[in-house]
């Protein structure tokens, strides 16, 4: 498989600007054909919706700029419906778990979250962290906070005794 797209691959998967160095390291190249690799990349991405961004060290996968406007138009869309029953449910994992893992939303809810956490997150209803090594953990927000009324999560109606319940929900599984 060609170098460009292995990159490609990665970056698409990874979501986030990735380091360069690093890449170099993870592929076992030399610093020319990375580089070469790179520049083929963009060419080939330049006839399509994504563009491959590059500062001094890292490089990212994003949507042309020229789809801009279709793109803002799919995120109002995305706000103004309902946030749905799967959305719901991942929400509340979140609002008594945090913070959490996808991977650990994923198994509590028995399927792939990525969507509903995308939407989420596009909502500003939780927040994304990065976590030491190559992963995220999701928190509330402070918009969900004020968009349910309260100024801490324990101030929701029988947090505690739902949190007593998830306790021992989780005692019982270990």
């Amino acid at each position: 498989m060609p170098l460009d797209i292995l990159i490609e691959a990665l970056l698409f998967y990874k979501t986030v600007p990735q380091n360069k160095q690093k890449l170099i390291k993870v592929f076992a190249v030399p610093d020319e054909e990375f580089s070469t690799a790179l520049s083929t990349l963009k060419t080939r991405l330049e006839a399509g919706a994504t563009r491959l961004l590059e500062t001094e060290t890292t490089i990212q996968l994003a949507t042309a700029p020229e789809l801009s406007e279709f793109v803002e138009s799919l995120r109002r869309q995305d706000l103004t419906g309902d946030i749905g029953k799967a959305g719901a449910e991942t929400l509340a994992i979140i609002l008594y778990r945090e913070p959490i893992s996808r991977s650990e939303i994923d198994r509590i809810r028995g399927v792939n979250s990525s969507f509903i956490l995308r939407n989420l997150l596009t909502r500003g209803l939780i927040i994304r962290e990065s976590i030491t090594g190559n992963g995220y953990q999701f928190r509330i927000s402070t918009n969900l906070l004020r968009h349910l009324g309260v100024t801490h999560k324990q101030e929701l109606p029988q947090f505690s005794e739902f949190m007593n319940t998830i306790d021992t929900f989780d005692t019982a599984e270990t």
